[in-house]
């Protein structure tokens, strides 16, 4: 109503303002256009160019209202006198053009135009003036026919009106009909205001009590005054209120159940959704472990054998589609195995570890393209187990560049490596092996270039070898054989033969060194300079080793209960096997065999003994405390040193065969010779020389004091049957009386 009212009294009041407005712009039009038409019907002012009549003129028209501009202006539109308002300077030139534009030259009226000066609105407004034919010197043309009755157009007046002057005259009648208007709707807001309180206060209670229900307050009642129809309203809701009070307190105590209920299921959720998220963490976390064991060295941390594989499949498949050359190098470490065994596993680890680092670092991201899937740049080096490493090289031009690159990694490796207070060079033999020229497949290509490695190897290890043809045969030859070589010792088809080592004052058989042979079902008896090294390669040696002992401790009971006197019995001893695990298998054996200990003597070579010197030391004296005998095989091929080989607890120093056969070639090896054995006498070492194949050389070692000869002027290795044969004789003395014969 109010909103009503008020948009009628704004109605209203824009209407009267608007009228007044109009009303006042029109007075000063139709006051200047009655002043025109006066001036233009009886005056020739503006024909004869008077301009003070003309000036004075123009100032009547400065007095009306709004005009801030007045001009006369001849029949063509030219100015002759013109009058402006002191403020009028802002305002642009009058236009006639325009004001008259439309209009016919003779039509009497207002001819306005309304336009922006500024920020000031205006009109222009133009009259014609005119005079009769009586008057018409220098007139201009004529307004209606008939000589006497002609008029004749000389001019007009130009007035400009400013429309804002002429609302500004009006503003105080604008004010008082506004404040009018505000009056009337103030009072009409306020008749209404009170009208509507008095009508909405049941309802405003009625609405304070909506509030209050919904706020949960039921205590408080309805109370409102009015007629019957109020009370029956109010009544209904009052009983309402004490129905929903009762519902509210049954549901209340509801509630307070529900929410318990709900706040220990909320609980055990948290519980097993905490648990929930700890089993997601393990299974992801187990599951980047699964994927890091499956795919990765646990050791090294490089690619093992599986990724290798899918990743050198991907890249020959990518690499036939783009015809490039890919190398597969194939590395393997010389005499691992002696490392092992020599310092522990441990120490081995530490080496594989600096090898694989050694390996990757010293090759170029140029050497190998990245075809991972996922955005994975693949490692061009593998472990594929124990010792063997793999090195990929997908981006090379020839096959030359891949001998480089083995350049490469032979001199990364050619530096010692500080392995446990002991400075260690591991040396490698490389198998290279090329798709497509050499083979297409993963598995075609890993044989070739394993093939290729062992050709290295043989060839002398530390260098490399690229795959041909011709190594094929020899290569599955190989293989037959280490099959055959690993069955051997279940099939017991290795047997120990026996060389005598005869005394030379008195020619009776004091020792007997125990030879491994290999009786093989085929091939005969296998010569050892071709399984020996196989069986160090493949990790055989120290089982070999350990069934020769067992065999020769056997022996020498099986020689006991023939009624035999059987000399001690020499076993050789490989770097491989000298630790603490040998040193418990010989005390082991002799207490099984229930055999004197001196009956068993151990041959080890100068290269285990220095190998580490301090070790070595501890556990000949370990083996010394069984009661077993101790020789250094080979001395004079190593590298001793003295002030080791006297701490060393040794009971027998073996001469070399090389320097037995060359003690001839002059003077110098026979001085050698005789400088070893006046070492080992100084040393209170008993020596044997082995390798005595003649008389001559016999005869040399005789006259320089070497107390036994072994060799085949005597025996070759024979069988535990003929040697046995050998231990009933006295051929031995009688050789020696004849070669003393010969040389009288």
């Amino acid at each position: 109503m109010v909103a009503l009212a008020m948009a009628g009294a704004l109605a209203a009041a824009a209407a009267m303002i608007w009228r007044e407005y109009r009303g006042a712009r029109d007075g000063v039009f139709a006051h200047a256009l009655l002043l025109a038409e006066a001036d233009a019907r009886t005056d020739r002012a503006v024909q004869e160019r008077d301009i003070a009549l003309i000036s004075e003129r123009l100032a009547r028209f400065m007095a009306l209202p709004g005009v801030k501009y007045a001009a006369v202006r001849d029949a063509d539109g030219r100015e002759i006198v013109a009058r402006r308002g002191e403020d009028a300077d802002g305002y642009p030139e009058a236009d006639f053009g325009r004001a008259r534009r439309g209009v016919a030259p003779f039509d009497q009226g207002i001819a306005t135009d309304e336009r922006r000066a500024g920020l000031e609105r205006f009109s222009d407004l133009t009259v014609p003036v005119f005079v009769t034919a009586d008057m018409q010197r220098g007139a201009g043309p004529r307004a209606s026919g008939g000589e006497a009755g002609s008029r004749y157009l000389v001019g007009y007046y130009h007035l400009r009106v400013s429309l804002d002057e002429v609302w500004r005259s009006v503003q105080g009648y604008a004010l008082r009909v506004a404040l009018a208007c505000a009056l009337f709707v103030a009072l009409t807001a306020l008749l209404t205001l009170r009208v509507t309180r008095r009508i909405s206060a049941p309802l405003r209670a009625l609405e304070q009590l909506v509030e209050r229900v919904s706020a949960g307050n039921l205590e408080q009642k309805l109370i409102v005054k009015g007629g019957g129809e109020v009370d029956r309203i109010t009544s209904t809701i009052n009983a309402l209120i004490s129905e929903l009070h009762t519902y509210k307190l049954q549901t209340d105590t509801s509630n307070v159940l529900l929410s318990r209920k709900v706040d220990e299921r909320t609980e055990q959720l948290s519980r097993r959704n905490e648990e929930l998220n700890k089993a997601v963490q393990q299974v992801t976390k187990s599951k980047e472990q699964l994927h890091q064991l499956a795919y990765y060295d646990s050791l090294t941390a490089l690619p093992n054998r599986r990724l290798f594989i899918e990743q050198l499949d991907v890249l020959l498949r990518l690499t036939r589609r783009e015809q490039r050359i890919v190398a597969l190098l194939f590395v393997d470490l010389d005499n691992f195995k002696r490392i092992n065994d020599s310092l522990g596993h441990a120490a081995g680890d530490v080496m594989l570890k600096e090898v694989a680092g050694r390996l990757s670092r010293c090759l170029r991201s140029s050497d190998f393209l990245a075809v991972g899937s996922g955005g994975d740049v693949p490692s061009s080096v593998s472990r594929l187990g124990g010792d063997e490493f793999t090195v990929v090289l997908s981006n090379i031009d020839r096959p030359e560049s891949a001998g480089m690159v083995a350049e490469r990694l032979l001199q990364s490796l050619r530096a010692p490596m500080l392995i446990e207070g002991h400075e260690l060079v591991v040396t490698p033999s490389i198998g290279i092996a090329l798709a497509p020229d050499h083979a297409d497949s993963v598995s075609e290509l890993l044989k070739l270039a394993d093939t290729a490695m062992y050709h290295a190897k043989s060839a002398g290890r530390n260098n490399y070898a690229y795959y041909s043809p011709e190594m094929s045969g020899s290569g599955v030859g190989r293989l037959k054989l280490e099959a055959e070589l690993r069955r051997a010792l279940e099939r017991r088809e290795l047997v120990l033969h026996y060389q005598p080592q005869v005394k030379v004052a008195t020619g009776e058989i004091v020792g007997a060194e125990a030879l491994v042979r290999w009786n093989h079902p085929e091939r005969g008896l296998v010569p050892p300079g071709q399984f020996i090294p196989l069986a160090e390669e493949m990790g055989l040696i120290i089982e070999l080793g350990a069934w020769a002992v067992v065999e020769a401790c056997g022996q020498i009971r099986a020689f006991q209960r023939q009624g035999l006197t059987p000399p001690k019995i020499s076993v050789n001893v490989s770097s491989l096997q000298f630790n603490a695990a040998f040193t418990a298998l010989v005390q082991k054996t002799i207490a099984d065999f229930g055999i004197d200990p001196g009956m068993l003597e151990l041959e080890l070579t100068e290269g285990v003994l220095m190998s580490n010197a301090e070790a070595s030391i501890r556990s000949l004296h370990d083996l010394k405390r069984l009661g077993v005998s101790l020789s250094v095989d080979d001395f004079g091929t190593g590298y001793s040193s003295l002030s080791y080989l006297s701490e060393f607890p040794l009971d027998e120093l073996k001469i070399d065969r090389s320097f037995v056969i060359a003690f001839d070639s002059g003077p110098r090896s026979a001085s050698l010779v005789s400088a070893i054995i006046a070492m080992g006498k100084s040393l209170n070492l008993r020596l044997v020389a082995e390798g005595v194949d003649s008389g001559a050389q016999y005869r040399f070692l005789h006259e320089a004091g070497v107390d036994v000869i072994q060799g085949f002027l005597f025996s070759k290795p024979v069988p535990a049957e003929d040697f046995a044969r050998l231990l009933g004789s006295n051929r031995f003395a009688e050789q020696i009386r004849t070669l003393e014969q010969e040389a009288a």
